[in-house]
């Protein structure tokens, strides 16, 4: 039995997927009144609760295999007890059930944001420190270092054998974070390329990832590894923004903005968000500027060479069949 946590976010439910397609069983884990529709198509077992329903996670746990932890506060906005709670504190919960229940592999699913913000042209692989650069208000990255030092203690420990994903910015079908944003201003004519454009994107194909995943959970090599699962392959900002504009039909983006001036206007928006309380995140984040514009490259070296992991599903195939499936979403299809 497979356990898959956040099987109603992006990369969960293509693990769900995968993991179905091969007929193997899996159980999720889903908060009540979620979306289960899509979930609904693929067979799985449900258990109600969330990560800190001790007793929610001790019987999702009961005579699973491997665990694939995905569920965390996901964004780069929200109340610093929410991350923690989540992420830090959900990610202990979930591996003290999963330790209980005798469960052989827990798969951590982190982010390569642990890093820290990395933004001059260098490669950066699983042997650089986490961490670097951080800034006040960075709470997505600061949860997700807590959660894997803890779950890598787990595994120093003799606990349980945990071997950590670490996935760049994911796209696909089923994502509910950035691709509306997207579609939208490039189809409103509101895009903007940050610098040149012709910086390397760690982007990520939801299904590629899941891949990995998986087969790292049936690797005994792997315990113990971290695997950066950053990129299909290398694709300049406008190259990517080129394959969203083609599939949705509308002009290509030529307009450009300076990274760091945007970089700016995202500090600037961001403090006005904490001195007001913003329920939403702002127009623009220093996050969400360093996602897109920066220099710096994260490797998938390791993972190529020590999973075998060769992404399937190309950017050329990943973005139109992603834009495809927004658009049935809103009724355009």
């Amino acid at each position: 039995m497979n356990l898959v946590t956040g099987a109603t976010g992006l990369l969960g439910s293509h693990i769900v997927e995968q993991l179905r397609a091969a007929n193997q069983p899996t159980r999720v884990l889903v908060r009540r009144g979620s979306d289960r529709s899509w979930l609904d198509t693929q067979g799985v077992e449900y258990v109600e609760g969330d990560l800190n329903d001790v007793v929610a996670l001790k019987r999702a746990c009961e005579g699973v295999d491997a665990v694939y932890h995905s569920a965390a506060k996901v964004g780069d906005w929200g109340p610093w007890e929410e991350f923690q709670r989540i992420t830090i504190d959900g990610t202990r919960n979930m591996l003290d059930a999963a330790v209980g229940a005798g469960v052989r592999r827990f798969v951590h699913i982190s982010s390569i944001s642990v890093f820290g913000y990395y933004t001059a042209p260098i490669t950066v692989d699983e042997t650089y420190d986490v961490g670097f650069g951080l800034y006040k208000w960075a709470f997505y990255s600061r949860s997700k270092i807590e959660a894997e030092r803890i779950a890598r203690q787990y595994h120093d420990e003799g606990k349980i054998e945990v071997t950590v994903i670490r996935p760049a910015w994911i796209y696909g079908p089923r994502d509910r974070a950035t691709i509306a944003r997207l579609y939208r201003m490039i189809k409103q004519g509101q895009a903007k390329i940050l610098g040149k454009g012709d910086n390397r994107l760690n982007v990520v194909y939801a299904g590629n990832v899941a891949e990995a995943a998986i087969k790292a959970a049936g690797m005994p090599e792997a315990a113990g590894e971290v695997f950066n699962c950053s990129n299909d392959g290398e694709i300049t900002q406008q190259e990517y923004f080129d394959l969203l504009a083609d599939a949705i039909g509308a002009p290509r983006v030529k307009r450009h903005a300076p990274y760091w001036i945007a970089y700016r206007a995202g500090h600037f928006l961001e403090i006005l968000g904490h001195i007001f309380a913003w329920k939403k995140p702002p127009f623009i984040t220093r996050y969400a500027v360093w996602l897109m514009g920066r220099r710096s490259y994260f490797s998938a070296e390791k993972a190529r060479k020590m999973l075998g992991w060769q992404p399937t599903v190309t950017y050329q195939q990943g973005v139109p069949a992603t834009i495809k499936w927004y658009r049935q979403q809103i009724g355009e299809e």
